[in-house]
């Protein structure tokens, strides 16, 4: 049997050599197609064949894969040293390439929004096969695309409208320096440094993390809010008043390609059993010898008088691939498959990108995943997750490469579904104690992926109406209090310097209503997994072919082929039953 051990991954299958002269020829292929596909544009009416359209978009795949190789290599190069020049450069040569291609393609992509009519457009839907889907996305968008002079005159305004905004927000954050006394000792941080804190065993050092934050982020609301306000009006503006979309969120909505009635009914049910994390919090106090919770203790770890447990990587990868096994023989195979090929970065290492992620440049090339090991079980599980994401996109390997990728809500379901059966797997072979940690993670991380994102939309929802009529920073920070407080209960004492805490949040700033996705993928990933747990290997067939659709069918749609409607409160119920019972056996365990 193998043994899995600490270290690099293997680029070579992508580019053998960067500085080779077939490394400068796999660029000038790609530049030679984008020229040829440019010819295209004169061929280009109503009353084309099908047969030669579907030829425009096998070219379209064919340009697309090779950019995503030689982009993705120096991607990756990058992430594998993020010190070294030579790895910038390259990635900077790659990003500015990769633009230089869209731009040129774009007449494409254009003349399939606007320059055609409905019953010609229908007429090429129907015999497109997997990627009729794809299509019928982008007439969808097309509702609100302006024409190319306005879109363009758009694009140009952005550069120094809401994006150098955005910029401008990163800057000034950015820039902030995090000055902390720990032990005696005074502490230049940087916010990530910082965020370590903010999970100390130490009630004051948590308290002490927090409030040096906030404090950062106070002085500076005047200009931050102002920010705020103006990204949240050119949403409006742009979105509502020019494009016509219905509602704010449905600008997001329809990006992701769900509806308004599924995401309603997703935050519904969220609100509705915030109890639930309340019961949660009360019984952390209790672990943590505390009273009550102060969201300065939200994050602490709750066992920290059991020593944790060391997991070696060889020991870790093969307990993952266990798991996988046991649901199904053919992610198992899928899995080691990343391993096989050498296509995982596991050492940590000075210079290298911090986190983890799973890369997957072409359908038919094996994903790449980069995790940092360190050998605690929160790693164990960031292998499991990673190598889910893997998995999924093999699944969906005979796909195209435009439909080949989960659309985004959908896109944390086969990873998150991979470390619910890690944990099944292992809770039968660790200890109470070990259980208990793993269980007291295990919930944490539920919370801040599904409960604490969705509060997040809700705010969001109430204060793109309130800056629409217009505003102060004081009452979108009263909004925010309002919001933990309904989140929260009595279950944790939120103190008025939190109010301030949506400033922190860079998703309101860059992607405004991003923060449901998690709440959507995880929760469909429990859900899932209950449905799993009541039909046994009956389920696996369905899972897998929700996974090897890809992003090739509209979510609801995918999902209702197999009994399964996201559009219901009482599916998503099902989530949350999964999160009770978790509760209630951590509970168990007190």
């Amino acid at each position: 049997m193998n043994k899995y051990e600490l270290g690099t991954w293997n680029l070579k299958g992508l580019v053998a050599n960067p500085k080779s002269h077939a490394f400068e020829k796999q660029i000038q292929l790609v530049e030679r197609k984008a020229k040829q596909f440019e010819k295209i544009k004169s061929k280009l009416n109503p009353k084309i064949s099908s047969k030669k359209f579907i030829e425009i978009l096998h070219e379209l795949e064919e340009l697309d894969e090779k950019m995503s190789i030689i982009g993705g290599y120096a991607s990756l190069t990058y992430s594998g040293d993020t010190q070294s020049d030579e790895a910038t450069s390259l990635l900077t040569r790659m990003t500015k390439l990769g633009s230089e291609i869209s731009n040129r393609t774009l007449f494409f992509d254009l003349w399939w929004k606007r320059g055609i009519d409905e019953k010609n457009a229908k007429r090429l839907i129907k015999d497109s096969g997997e990627l009729s889907g794809y299509l019928k996305y982008k007439r969808l968008v097309a509702k609100y695309s302006l024409s190319e002079p306005e879109e363009r005159i758009i694009n140009t305004l952005d550069v120094t409208g809401s994006t150098a905004l955005i910029k401008l927000y990163d800057k000034i954050t950015n820039a902030f320096e995090y000055v902390v006394k720990i032990e005696g000792k005074k502490r230049k941080l940087t916010r990530e440094q910082l965020s370590t804190y903010v999970r100390s065993t130490k009630s004051k050092t948590r308290e002490k993390a927090y409030k040096e934050l906030l404090s950062k982020f106070s002085k500076n609301k005047g200009v931050l809010g102002e920010i705020y306000q103006n990204v949240v009006l050119n949403w409006k503006d742009e979105g509502i008043e020019i494009r016509g979309f219905a509602s704010p969120i449905s600008i997001r909505n329809i990006a992701n390609d769900v509806d308004d009635k599924t995401i309603n009914s997703l935050l519904t049910v969220c609100k509705k059993n915030a109890p639930i994390f309340q019961n949660f919090f009360i019984q952390k106090a209790k672990m943590l010898g505390l009273k009550k919770l102060r969201r300065y203790d939200l994050y602490a770890p709750a066992t920290s008088k059991i020593k944790e447990k060391n997991y070696p990587y060889d020991k870790s990868v093969k307990l993952v691939f266990e798991s996988l096994e046991k649901f199904s023989p053919q992610l198992s195979t899928f899995a080691k498959k990343v391993f096989i090929e050498k296509h995982v970065d596991s050492s940590i290492r000075q210079g290298k990108r911090d986190g983890a992620f799973c890369s997957t440049l072409a359908p038919k090339i094996t994903p790449y995943v980069l995790v940092n090991f360190a050998g605690k079980s929160k790693d164990v599980f960031t292998v499991a997750h990673e190598l889910g994401h893997a998995v999924h996109n093999m699944a969906a390997s005979d796909k195209s490469i435009l439909v080949s990728d989960a659309p985004l809500p959908l896109a944390e379901t086969a990873s998150t579904f991979s470390e619910l059966l890690l944990y099944d797997n292992l809770s039968d072979k660790i200890s109470a104690d070990e259980k208990k940690i793993m269980l007291s993670e295990k919930i944490d991380d539920l919370y801040a992926t599904i409960m604490r994102q969705s509060f997040f939309t809700l705010f969001e929802i109430e204060v793109h109406k309130q800056i629409a009529q217009s505003t102060t920073i004081e009452e979108i920070s009263k909004a925010y209090s309002r919001n933990l407080k309904e989140q929260f209960g009595n279950s944790v004492d939120t103190s008025d310097d939190f109010a301030l805490e949506w400033s922190c949040i860079p998703h309101f700033f860059h992607t405004p209503f991003y923060c449901y996705a998690y709440s959507f993928g995880n929760l469909l990933a429990l859900s899932l997994f209950q449905r799993y747990k009541k039909e046994g290997q009956d389920f696996v067939p369905s899972y897998i072919n929700i996974l090897s659709a890809g992003g090739s069918k509209k979510p609801e749609l995918l999902l209702d082929e197999y009994g399964i409607d996201i559009g219901s409160s009482r599916f998503w119920q099902d989530g949350f039953d999964y999160v009770h019972d978790q509760v209630k056996q951590l509970s168990a365990l007190n």
